[in-house]
């Protein structure tokens, strides 16, 4: 039988340089539960190192989470690339620090990057530059998703700063993006009159939260018949009954 759930499904940890340090596995998890969410996925800046703690935080609670990571392409283009599982997660997260800029991060002028366990312990700290950009362009990054079986979907395109449109200032025919999404910031009905030239794409909201109350102030209603990365896809897809709700 297939039923309504909701998704925020771009959140970020206490390892992105730019998040709040409360924004631990068991607190995500607690918040996400709170605000009625059943899926979240969790999307650092180009790393996955907090999505196995995370989904272990959210063992027998009922909510899914989804691995993810928030890549910063060559152009500056922020694109989430969602995944079944946290080792595949965790392959894209090798490429993506193979290409990522040199440099290691200043904690004074961006702030920590903490990778956390699922009981919020700091394990460790990564010293990489992870609010850089890689050298992967956005072509290349969207087929590196797909070929780890993952979702590619365009980061906040209503955004001037990080997003397909800000930085390229259209999205290019034919790209095989799989979704865009919409900040928190802009109604999604304004949003289809704003972007009309590209309903061939589903469009998803999510919060981008870096702050724990942020998380669920947007999010993409699913009908769905499981809480499971092919009932999503299918949902993007419009498959099978599957689809994405709005205003319903």
């Amino acid at each position: 039988m297939l039923q309504t759930v909701s998704a925020d499904i771009h959140i970020h940890t206490c390892l992105s340089p730019c998040a709040d340090l409360d924004m631990t596995p068991i607190k995500i998890v607690r918040q996400s539960i709170t605000m009625g969410l059943s899926i979240i996925a969790i999307t650092d800046h180009n790393s996955a190192e907090n999505v196995a703690a995370v989904t272990a935080a959210a063992r027998g609670t009922g909510l899914y989470v989804i691995p993810g990571i928030e890549i910063t392409t060559a152009e500056e283009v922020h694109l989430l690339g969602l995944f079944e599982s946290c080792q595949t997660a965790l392959q894209m997260q090798d490429i993506v620090f193979e290409h990522l800029m040199p440099g290691e991060n200043d904690e004074k002028l961006f702030g920590m990057q903490v990778i956390a366990n699922e009981y919020d312990e700091v394990e460790g700290f990564n010293k990489r530059l992870l609010i850089g950009s890689t050298s992967l362009d956005v072509n290349r990054t969207i087929d590196c998703i797909h070929r780890h079986n993952g979702i590619a979907i365009f980061s906040h395109i209503d955004r001037e700063v990080n997003s397909v449109i800000g930085q390229l200032g259209f999205i290019p025919a034919g790209m095989p993006i799989d979704g865009i999404e919409i900040s928190r910031y802009t109604d999604i009905d304004r949003a289809h009159a704003r972007f009309s030239e590209y309903e061939r794409y589903p469009f998803i909201t999510s919060s981008d939260s870096h702050e724990l109350p942020d998380i669920g102030s947007a999010s993409t209603k699913f009908l769905l018949a499981g809480l499971n990365f092919d009932e999503v896809r299918m949902a993007l897809t419009g498959t099978d009954g599957r689809k994405i709700k709005e205003n319903e």
